[in-house]
């Protein structure tokens, strides 16, 4: 009995202490700020009731158990984890906190991927001075230096946005987190960087994201290395700035034309991806072939047309009108104007296509000859007078020079302004047609050939020998200038005066003055004409001589000649 009583009672002893373990270790789990796993058992308008095995059940406001929405996410036999707040209120409930038990796995969890070098996912809610605030559950910095590779001067287009981040800096009495995505981007980019770097040679096709765009070029991002793009290398045609082709974030395919391991330097390629226009532009646009195009931009000497991307075409000023001077050619086209032409010339080497307005119509030139044929007659206004001539409009944009030189067959204009003297703009004006040169658009005419040129008769009306009275027109160190008719000048050099050596010629003739002469010489193709006072003086004595002997008789000898002319110089 004694035996079996006192195993009884060490029975009950030990069963006891066990309890009291139990029950120790329980109560060590349940007790003020700890995070333990309960049941859901009741719902209510304001609350949730768990049970957490504990004596008593706990309760947790209902405002912790909504979504995003704002509706109630828990329903009854949910098992949740809460937070002790305490074991007994005034109403000798548990008070409970989910919330606390989120933020305390949170930053056990954060605390974690700091020690571990891990990556933590969170929302940018707003911007904070010197950056932005992200929740992770808690809220967390994420600095302005550590938002991205690149800085950004407008972040309001971060919020709201889902990134991966990492764990910089955590002080969990401080409730100060500090995170960065730029060291999230900057792994990535190294481990993308790698993978390009096995594929990266010279004339190979990637696909890149543009990730600037400057005033020469763009920078696209091939996976952790970066090439640059120039503008000359984007499109075979006309960019004037590369945001025309290219845009920030856009995916491009390119080829790499140049690769500097050493210097890690990526040159690119877009255009190079298709064939260039110019190898075989001769075949698509023949000489004289009509073509379409836009007109792209006007400069003061043409406008150039784009025919397909990376060829153009020039159209010149000169090729746009048959007839009318175009001093610009806005006056024809504007920039965007579709436009049809012809194609008068290729240089493939230097990737000029010429083309010409003009040729889509006759040519006024090419049957002007017909119209006005050399040696007939035409009359016309003076459009314009020139220091070499005056222009006379013949037709509707066609004018014939006249040069000076056609003026008159006798005067000679030596100076300009003496041609304003003979024309005046809007006079009207006969001449004849002297020339016509269709390819360079010439009209030659002629004034003076309305009448016959006096130099054909010159030498029938003052042929050699004959005396002429003329005026002194001029007076120079060798002769003097005679007018015999209007127009016609003839030269007395000073050795046909008649002087003697040393006499001033000033003493003897004016200009002005009267004066006779006779014809020497004519020179017809240099229209000169040279003329003698002397002469006539040698004619003169001759015909005295002549006289004289005719009187004298036949009877006297020449012995009585002789006595004669001696006795006459004794005399004197």
């Amino acid at each position: 009995m004694n035996t079996a009583g006192n195993t009884s009672s060490g029975s009950e002893g030990t069963f006891a202490s066990e309890f009291e373990r139990l029950l120790n270790e329980r109560m060590d789990k349940v007790r003020p700020g700890k995070v333990v796993n309960g049941t859901v058992v009741g719902l209510s308008k304001d609350m949730v009731t768990v049970d957490i095995g504990f004596k008593s059940d706990g309760v947790v406001p209902l405002s912790q158990f909504v979504d995003p929405t704002g509706k109630p996410n828990v329903r009854i036999g949910d098992t949740v984890d809460v937070y002790i707040l305490t074991l007994e209120n005034e109403a000798g409930q548990v008070v409970l906190s989910k919330e606390k038990a989120d933020q305390k796995r949170i930053w056990e969890f954060v605390e974690e991927t700091f020690k571990t070098d891990g990556v933590i996912t969170g929302r940018v809610v707003q911007k904070v001075k010197g950056g932005l605030q992200v929740d992770i559950g808690i809220p967390a910095f994420l600095p302005g230096s550590q938002i991205d590779i690149r800085p950004h001067r407008n972040l309001d287009k971060f919020i709201d946005q889902v990134f991966d981040f990492k764990v910089l800096k955590v002080t969990r009495d401080k409730g100060n987190i500090v995170l960065s995505r730029r060291a999230v981007l900057m792994s990535e980019r190294d481990q993308l960087r790698q993978e390009t770097l096995k594929v990266l040679a010279e004339g190979v096709v990637m696909e890149g994201v543009v990730k600037n765009v400057t005033d020469y070029g763009a920078f696209i991002d091939l996976g952790g290395i970066d090439g640059l793009l120039h503008i000359t290398d984007i499109s075979w045609g006309r960019v004037s700035h590369p945001s025309e082709k290219l845009s920030v974030g856009q995916t491009v395919p390119v080829v790499v034309l140049k690769y500097d391991q050493e210097k890690e330097r990526v040159s690119l390629g877009m255009k190079q991806l298709t064939d260039d226009p110019w190898m075989k532009v001769h075949e698509r646009y023949p000489i004289q072939t009509r073509v379409k195009g836009k007109v792209i931009s006007l400069a003061d000497y043409g406008a150039f047309v784009e025919l397909e991307e990376g060829v153009e075409g020039l159209i010149h000023v000169s090729e746009m009108s048959w007839t009318k001077k175009v001093r610009h050619p806005s006056k024809i086209l504007s920039e965007g104007d579709m436009v049809e032409a012809i194609v008068l010339n290729i240089d493939s080497e230097q990737q000029r296509v010429s083309l010409g307005l003009k040729q889509l119509l006759p040519n006024p030139w090419e049957d002007l000859a017909v119209r006005h044929p050399v040696g007939s007659r035409v009359r016309g206004k003076v459009r314009s007078i020139t220091e070499f001539g005056i222009f006379v409009g013949v037709e509707d944009g066609i004018d014939g020079l006249v040069h000076v030189s056609d003026f008159s067959w006798t005067r000679r204009i030596k100076d300009p302004k003496e041609i304003h003297d003979l024309f005046k703009k809007g006079d009207e004006v006969e001449a004849v047609v002297l020339d016509i040169d269709v390819e360079n658009e010439r009209l030659s005419l002629g004034v003076k050939q309305l009448e016959s040129d006096p130099w054909e008769t010159i030498t029938q009306r003052y042929p050699v020998g004959a005396r002429v009275r003329g005026t002194i027109r001029s007076i120079t160190d060798f002769g003097l200038f005679v007018e015999i008719e209007e127009g016609i000048e003839g030269l007395i050099h000073n050795s046909q005066l008649g002087l003697e050596r040393g006499e001033d010629i000033n003493n003897y003739y004016k200009v002005g003055q009267q004066v006779e002469s006779e014809v020497t010489n004519i020179d017809r193709d240099e229209r000169r004409i040279s003329l003698s006072v002397r002469a006539i003086k040698k004619r003169q004595e001759k015909e005295q001589f002549a006289e004289f002997m005719e009187d004298t008789t036949a009877a006297v000898t020449f012995g009585d000649l002789l006595r004669q002319k001696m006795d006459s110089n004794n005399e004197s």
